[in-house]
């Protein structure tokens, strides 16, 4: 051999043909493939650059041969590239060295146990450095280096891999029948930035690796709880492998296949053994067997019931915005075009002959009247602490996938504890309803005066129709403003609402916060259905809450400046009480009653207590709008 140290030269021995002295035996020196390295990216290299321990052309470089390495080589010429300022013009290096990077992180970089010399793979166990070459995307050649990737990975290290996945219907796809089309290794653990698939962040990548290709499952799934807790970022539910396998993914229809109908139980089951401490993860029963992980509101023939029940939340939604909003608009301007005037009786509806002035001369002057017991007022404050946050915690899995609900779910110490928190504060919620349900109807049971469609009723009657009539009369100018008895026809909405959403929200959510004890009576489709009422009707609830319910309590002209304390003072003034609930001062009036109605007014102290308080909730709750609002967009 000569002491030229060209290529040429090189490959004179380096042939496949020339043996020499190796040990005991004899061993043919290494073949480079002339052509093939010539055509790639390092064939205007010279091998010595590589080879850089050889220092002349005899054949005891065979002993002291050492390799430069890739990784030293490509970051020593990138440190160069950025030094020149030339970045821009080799990009592609730039490319390279963040696959590097990537690669210094995983486990493929680690020392080899056998051998700590050597890394468990480099990267000419993958990528063959004489005749490397990446070929351009949509050739004919890129094709086939994608469909020889399984084998890439798994000849070498992944047997057992390479085995359960070539039985697979990606593997079927790609193996059999060459279709790039179907994942190979790298679509899932990617190619160069490998983690351990137990991680976390693999665990949350790989739902969107999958959903690359299956988009419509992916969305399907990120509706459903696993895919609402995935979003947050947090990986410990299920995930696409966990049910339906990793490398030897089967079709459904497969009776060997995770996801048959057969197999299925046993598939939950791994999650849900009953041996991890929540109530949530006990042991799956036969109902989990017909849950739909994608299942969606626009297919019918398949999903009847998640298509009826997305069709009848719509409706409603549409039905009580359509009415509430179209009736605060016209109100608001109303109340503008009048100039906000305040409205008294002064047509002598009353049989009374005593009138406000005089009161307010006599023994009204400086009093108010009750209107709310302190059981019901500290009911409403608790109330209105915990639906706050049980929307700020179920708005956040709702809209999983927006910016805010990742910063909260983070500040409430993650989602399992964002979870716990929205369970305690629903138990709390219907505790409270209860307890004051029973205390009302004792009350009102023992009660020989009370009539329960008469005017102290919070039962909708057929006046209150009559009062909508002529308030929308009135909206119109085609009549007087309505006068109204002790509630409104709006307060008894409010106060019904309330039944209807611990009705509809607390049932579904009870049952899907025991889902093996639902199952055990129900079919599984209704935890699909359970979680799109749960969340439409808590969607509806907020909404409405900080919009109408704000509007009619502090945001109308004549309730300006906002807001209105008389839930936390528990009275109002003689003058704002009979303006609003004219009908009941009446009453009171020729009853002889009023008297015992009477109280002071709140002391100064007390009444800014209340206004702070007043105003802190509504900051909050139009905050909480704010943010459904744009998870709403988000998500539309």
């Amino acid at each position: 051999m000569s002491n030229k140290l060209d290529n040429a030269s090189c490959l004179k021995c380096h042939n496949g043909k020339i043996k020499v002295a190796g040990g005991e035996d004899m061993r043919v020196l290494h073949a480079i493939k002339k052509l093939p390295f010539s055509k790639s990216v390092h064939g205007q290299m010279q091998c010595v650059a590589c080879h850089t321990g050889i220092k002349d052309g005899s054949q005891s470089h065979k002993v002291e041969s050492k390799t430069a390495g890739c990784v030293g080589c490509h970051t020593a010429l990138w440190e160069t590239v950025k030094q020149d300022n030339l970045t821009e013009e080799k990009s592609r290096l730039g490319k390279v060295v963040s696959n590097i990077e990537a690669y210094k992180k995983t486990f493929h970089a680690r020392a080899n146990a056998d051998d700590p010399s050597r890394a468990n793979a480099s990267c000419d166990d993958c990528h063959d450095t004489h005749s490397f070459n990446v070929p351009p995307k949509g050739s004919v050649a890129r094709t086939a280096w994608h469909l020889a990737i399984p084998n890439t990975c798994g000849e070498k290290c992944h047997t057992d891999q390479l085995e359960e996945y070539a039985t697979s219907v990606h593997g079927k796809k790609v193996l059999e029948e060459h279709s790039p089309k179907a994942a190979v290794c790298t679509d899932c653990h990617t190619s160069h930035g490998i983690t351990n698939t137990s991680g976390e962040s693999f665990k949350l990548d790989i739902v969107q690796a999958c959903g690359g290709c299956h988009t419509e499952n992916l969305k399907s799934y990120s509706e459903t709880f696993h895919g609402q807790v995935n979003a947050l970022g947090y990986g410990y539910t299920a995930k696409c492998y966990n049910c339906h396998g990793s490398h030897g993914i089967l079709s459904p229809t497969d009776p060997e296949s995770t996801v048959h109908p057969d197999n299925r139980l046993k598939t939950c089951q791994q999650c849900h053994s009953g041996n991890k401490g929540w109530a949530g993860l006990q042991k799956a029963t036969p109902g989990f067997v017909s849950f739909a992980p994608h299942a969606n509101t626009h297919n019918f023939e398949k999903y009847p019931q998640m298509w009826i029940a997305s069709k009848f939340m719509l409706s409603l939604l549409a039905g009580v915005f359509a009415f509430f909003w179209l009736h605060s608009a016209l109100w608001y301007w109303r109340e503008h075009k009048d100039g906000c005037p305040v409205y008294f009786n002064k047509d002598g509806n009353t049989k009374s002959h005593i009138a406000i002035n005089d009161l307010l001369s006599g023994p009204a002057k400086g009093k108010q009247i009750r209107r709310f017991s302190k059981l019901t007022r500290a009911a409403h404050l608790i109330f209105a602490l915990v639906t706050m946050t049980l929307i700020l915690t179920g708005m956040l899995v709702f809209y999983a996938d927006t910016e805010w609900a990742h910063v909260v779910v983070r500040a409430l110490g993650g989602a399992k504890i964002a979870g716990i928190i929205h369970r305690i504060c629903a138990t709390a919620f219907l505790g409270i309803f209860i307890a004051q349900l029973v205390y009302v109807l004792a009350k009102l049971l023992r009660s020989k005066t009370f009539k329960w469609f008469g005017p102290d009723s919070l039962i909708p009657n057929w006046n209150d129709l009559n009062k909508i009539v002529e308030m929308f009369r009135w909206f119109f100018g085609r009549g007087p403003r309505p006068v109204f008895d002790r509630w409104t026809y709006w307060e008894k909405f409010d106060f019904w609402a309330v039944f209807w959403g611990v009705g509809i929200i607390g049932s579904s959510g009870l049952m899907l916060a025991f889902p093996h004890i639902t199952a055990q009576f129900l079919p599984g489709w209704m935890f699909n259905v359970l979680t799109l009422v749960h969340g439409e009707e808590a969607f509806l609830a907020a909404v409405f809450l900080f919009t109408v319910h704000f509007f009619n309590n502090h945001f109308r002209p004549d309730k300006f400046p906002p807001p209105d304390v008389v839930m936390f003072t528990g009275s109002v003034p003689v003058e704002e009480f009979k303006r609003e609930h004219t009908e009941h001062y009446n009453r009171l009036v020729e009853s002889g009653e009023l008297d015992k109605y009477l109280v002071d007014a709140p002391s100064r102290k007390m009444t800014l207590a209340s206004k702070v308080l007043g105003l802190t909730l509504i900051a909050i709750g139009l905050t909480l709008l704010v943010l459904v609002i744009i998870g709403f967009v988000g998500n539309t």
